[in-house]
C-alpha cells in the first residue's frame, strides 16, 4: 500500500546504512515511507536523513516510538540496522509496555533473536503490521549468479555445499548465519559475535599458524537459519566484509540468494573487485 493511499511504511532506524537503503527502496517502488530514527545509532549529521520523512526516538521508549508511527499513519513498519543490546535493567524499564512480567523476563534472559521477536509482539499488540525487507524491498537481496568479475575457482562448489549443510544443521541451535570453509573442512562458525569477529579467529588462526590455508581455498558462506523469522536479523554482507575476509585471506564469499542482503551493492562489487574476492549468490536448494 502506497503513501498515496494514505499510509505509510515506517522504518524503525538503527545504525548503518541499511535502513536508508531500504527507504530509498520504497520510494523507487512509490511509497512514501517514515523513519524512526533511534538516537545513539543513527548520525543526526547522516547525509541520508536529507529529504526523508523522519523522527527521533529513544530505543527504550516505545510510547514515543508508538505515537509517531500512528501520527505519520503507518500501518506497517520495517526494523533495519544495528543496535546494541540493552542492558537487564533498561529493558525492565519498559515492562509496562509488555502485558505481562514473566514475557519481560522471557525476553531479557533469551538472546538477541529474543529480544527481537519481542519488539515485533509489541508492535502487533498495538495494532502495526511488522513485515520483513524481503516482501517489499527484494532488490536488496542478493541475485543470484556472480556479482563482479572475479570468477569463482573450480573447487568452490563442494566447500559451499558442505557450509550450506553445516549452516542448516545449525540452525536447530539457533547459532549464527555464515561459516568459513576450506578445503572440505569448516574452519569458523559464526556466533553471537558476528561475520567480522569471526573472520579475525581465521586470520588469527592463521597468523598463529594453527592452520595453513592453501591460496585462495577459504570462503565465507553466509544463509538464514531454518525456519528463521525474516522480518528480523536477515544475514548481510557489505563493503566491510570485504575488507575483513581479505584481512582473513579468503578467496571469495557465496550467499543464498534471496536470502542475504547485499548492503550498498555497487561499492560491494567494486571492493570486491579490488579485493580480488568472488562474491556469489547460490541459488537455495
Amino acid at each position: 500500500m502506497s503513501g498515496s493511499s494514505g499510509t505509510r511504511i515506517g522504518i524503525i532506524a538503527g545504525s548503518g546504512g541499511f535502513p536508508f537503503e531500504i527507504n530509498e527502496s520504497l520510494c523507487r517502488a512509490g511509497h512514501e515511507p517514515f523513519i524512526v530514527c533511534l538516537r545513539g545509532f543513527v548520525s543526526p549529521r547522516d547525509d541520508a536523513l536529507k529529504n526523508t520523512r523522519h523522527a527521533w526516538a529513544d530505543m527504550l521508549d516505545p510510547k514515543r516510538i508508538i505515537t509517531l508511527l500512528r501520527e505519520n499513519h503507518v500501518e506497517r513498519v520495517i526494523l533495519g540496522g544495528g543496535v546494541a543490546r540493552p542492558g537487564p535493567m533498561a529493558l525492565l524499564s519498559v515492562y509496562a509496555f509488555f502485558r505481562n512480567r514473566d514475557e519481560l523476563r522471557r525476553i531479557v534472559s533469551g538472546g538477541d533473536d529474543r529480544i527481537l521477536r519481542g519488539v515485533i509482539r509489541l508492535l502487533e499488540e498495538h495494532d502495526f503490521k511488522v513485515i520483513g525487507v524481503d516482501e517489499v524491498a527484494s532488490d536488496l537481496l542478493a541475485p543470484i549468479g556472480l556479482l563482479g568479475a572475479v570468477p569463482v575457482p573450480a573447487t568452490a562448489s563442494a566447500d559451499i555445499k558442505l557450509a550450506l549443510s553445516c549452516l542448516s544443521d545449525m540452525g536447530q541451535y539457533d547459532l549464527g548465519q555464515g561459516v568459513v570453509v576450506a578445503s572440505g573442512r569448516i574452519l569458523a562458525i559464526e556466533g553471537p559475535e558476528g561475520t567480522d569477529a569471526m573472520l579475525e579467529r581465521v586470520r588469527q588462526i592463521q597468523k598463529n599458524r594453527r592452520v595453513i590455508l592453501e591460496s585462495g581455498s577459504a570462503i565465507l558462506v553466509k544463509a538464514t537459519k531454518p525456519g528463521q523469522d525474516r522480518r528480523v536479523d536477515l544475514p548481510a554482507i557489505g563493503p566491510r566484509t570485504i575488507k575483513t575476509a581479505k584481512a582473513a585471506g579468503l578467496a571469495g564469499i557465496a550467499v543464498l540468494a534471496g536470502e542475504v542482503v547485499f548492503i550498498h551493492r555497487r561499492l560491494l562489487k567494486q571492493e570486491a573487485d579490488r579485493a580480488g574476492l568472488f562474491v556469489l549468490g547460490v541459488e537455495p536448494s
